[in-house]
């Protein structure tokens, strides 16, 4: 197909898809399709609905049991793709137009969203402008400055019959000037009023009505209402329809939504027409008008100083009483906000090599800030719980409980931190910077510690920012690349690990069941070996007296496991898998430090060294942060 082909297939069909007809012939359509006269609300739920909702139940994802619990999680089609680590607020937004849709008390609400900068409110808001406008069209009466439902034509005495005649409910006014044009141009008979097909757009401000923070010294409310052409007031009079200009971001947001972006920043006398557009479904006229019927989505967002300012006022009481607020946090999982930048990434023109653990340091960093320092635990503990890591207490088996280190933190964690757009700035300094086309954690570490050093922010908060980079977050990383740099030494690492872990799993069956083990070559009866036991339990601190419950613990768990028909191997149960990789790193570490460090190598030594820099490159890896890596590693990891 060339491109004129593509461009007459395209017209053709739209042209086929327009629509243009009477009112009589409308009622024919709805009376086949009940459902192209839903509401606003309920448009935008169905979009939601479209792409699916997958039911995830704590007994059937691991992820969601350790992470929420008992608690059931609705993953919506919709948000899928975009949105991470925030699952909680999303099921609270569809809860919202679900609720709207059925027409209960939220559809004359305000959806508020509130949150630090950079969570994701604008990104939310954007995702609904973009899903309505590619949404499929809506019948209005032609020439109306609204779009309006044609059904608002029938008088109010009739709206029975035809309700039932049609299976919808009808509600709201014609507009001013469609009530004019109606009793003028048509004398009345409305069946004749002319019925189009239209679809909606952000740039012709089709269904979508944007309003910014205005200039507290200017507000003019002709924003969201519309103004009188003055041109036109020498020809007809104050309140005729015809000197209307019904442009303001409730007129051209109806039948779609109204967004107000930072709402706050405007004065609240600014913000009464939220009120009535909310409560009563209308809003006033320019000039000396009547009331008019709006039916729209409205979506506000701000930071939560301003709101914690706004809400402070008794005074504001009236449109509080609108507001369906939804805290839209920081994300606090690791693996999920490193996700969150690799979607930044995949939209950008960056092409450089990122080594692996890159996006993950930076990650942490952003995470670390944003969590609430605990009295049980360890900034960096809290972190991985978060992530849903099993950890347990050091010395015992009982797992720290990821629902008390929320109940401890409060409700506002996640609300402060460093924001997304800080993060991406860092790796896209880190990107710009590189001579060699390729970025590693050391020099995204490196560029966080400058823009930490330009902040704005009070001396202690960089301090302690500065603090996590420099020695939380580098001695992680220094545990990072040693086991990394223990496996590419060991070909059969994984082999070694589920080796390990199968004998493991057999001898701690055995002491639990009070049973004995079969020799595999002798055909023996043995005791579980506690010396073998013992020696992989010390590498995580369980005490000999915790040993018992330990042993009853992953046994009970790989049991669990199997009943559930799922696959275990070595990485099932965390702390036994930290408890292997300990075992087998501390077993190679001499070896790995002294062919690291060399500066001079025999022929096996050299040998050792290139097959395990092959390794690393097979793990993702390119020539020159393989080579940053090693340096680093032979300086800072085995020091004498």
């Amino acid at each position: 197909m060339n491109f004129k082909e593509l461009i007459e297939n395209d017209r053709e069909k739209r042209i086929k898809e327009d629509f243009q007809g009477t009112f009589l012939d409308y009622l024919e359509i709805l009376k086949k399709n009940p459902d192209a006269a839903k509401l606003a609300h309920k448009r935008i739920y169905k979009i939601i609905n479209k792409l699916g909702v997958e039911v995830l139940k704590p007994e059937e994802n691991l992820r969601i049991r350790k992470i929420y619990g008992n608690e059931t999680i609705k993953s919506y089609g919709f948000f899928k793709n975009e949105f991470f680590g925030i699952d909680k607020t999303l099921m609270k937004i569809a809860s919202y137009f679900y609720s709207a849709a059925m027409e209960g008390e939220e559809s004359r609400q305000v959806l508020y969203l509130v949150g630090p900068v950079g969570s994701g409110k604008s990104s939310i808001v954007d995702a609904f402008k973009k899903a309505i406008e590619a949404s499929e069209p809506i019948y209005a009466l032609k020439g109306c400055p609204m779009r309006e439902e044609p059904l608002h034509l029938i008088p109010k005495h009739l709206r029975k019959d035809f309700e039932e005649m049609l299976g919808v409910k009808i509600e709201g006014d014609l507009c001013p000037v469609c009530r004019y044009r109606l009793k003028e141009e048509f004398k009345g008979e409305y069946e004749k009023f002319p019925v189009i097909k239209t679809g909606f757009s952000i740039r012709s401000r089709k269904g979508v009505g944007v309003v910014p923070p205005v200039d507290p010294n200017n507000q003019d409310t002709s924003v969201l209402i519309g103004s009188v052409d003055i041109s036109k007031m020498d020809l007809y009079p104050e309140d005729d329809p015809r000197i209307f200009s019904l442009n303001g971001a409730f007129d051209v947001g109806n039948r779609g939504m109204v967004e107000f972006i930072e709402v706050f920043k405007n004065d609240v006398e600014y913000l009464h027409t939220i009120i009535t557009a909310t409560q009563e479904k209308s809003i006033p006229s320019p000039g000396k008008g009547s009331m008019i019927y709006f039916d729209g989505v409205i979506i506000a967002h701000s930071n939560e100083a301003e709101w914690n300012k706004f809400k402070s006022d008794h005074t504001n009481e009236a449109i509080l009483d609108r507001i369906v607020k939804v805290e839209v946090p920081y994300c606090l999982e690791l693996n999920e906000e490193t996700k969150i930048y690799e979607k930044i990434l995949k939209k950008s023109n960056f092409k450089a090599h990122i080594a692996p653990h890159t996006i993950e340091m930076a990650a942490m960093f952003a995470i670390l800030t944003r969590i609430m320092p605990s009295n049980k635990v360890d900034t960096l503990t809290k972190l991985k719980i978060y992530n849903g890591e099993e950890i347990v207490e050091k010395g015992t088996t009982k797992k720290i409980d990821i629902t008390e280190l929320r109940e401890e933190a409060g409700l506002g964690e996640g609300m402060n931190g460093i924001s997304t757009r800080f993060i991406i700035k860092a790796i896209d300094n880190a990107l710009s910077d590189s001579e060699y086309d390729c970025i590693n954690p050391l020099s995204v570490m490196e560029n966080i510690i400058k823009s930490v050093k330009d902040l704005d922010t009070a001396d202690d908060v960089k301090r302690k920012y500065l603090a996590f980079v420099q020695d939380t977050m580098r001695k992680e990383y220094n545990k990072i690349l040693e086991k990394e740099i223990t496996k590419a030494f060991i070909q059969s690492f994984r082999e070694q690990a589920e080796s390990l872990f199968n004998n493991y799993l057999d001898h701690a069956e055995a002491y639990v069941n009070k049973t004995k083990i079969k020799d595999k070559s002798t055909g023996e009866q043995l005791e579980a070996d506690e010396r073998f036991m013992r020696s992989i339990e010390e590498q995580i601190g369980i005490s000999e007296g915790s040993a018992k419950g330990f042993r009853s613990d992953v046994t009970s768990y790989m049991f669990y496991m199997v009943r559930k028909g799922e696959k275990i191997d070595y990485t099932s149960y965390e702390p036994l898998k930290e408890a292997i990789e300990k075992k087998i790193t501390s077993s190679v570490r001499e070896m790995s430090r002294i062919i690291t460090k060399s500066k001079v190598r025999d022929k096996e030594q050299d040998k050792k060294y290139n097959s395990m820099v092959e390794e690393m490159k097979k793990n993702g890896y390119c020539d020159h942060c393989c080579n940053v890596i090693l340096k680093y590693a032979a300086n800072n990891l085995w020091k004498d």
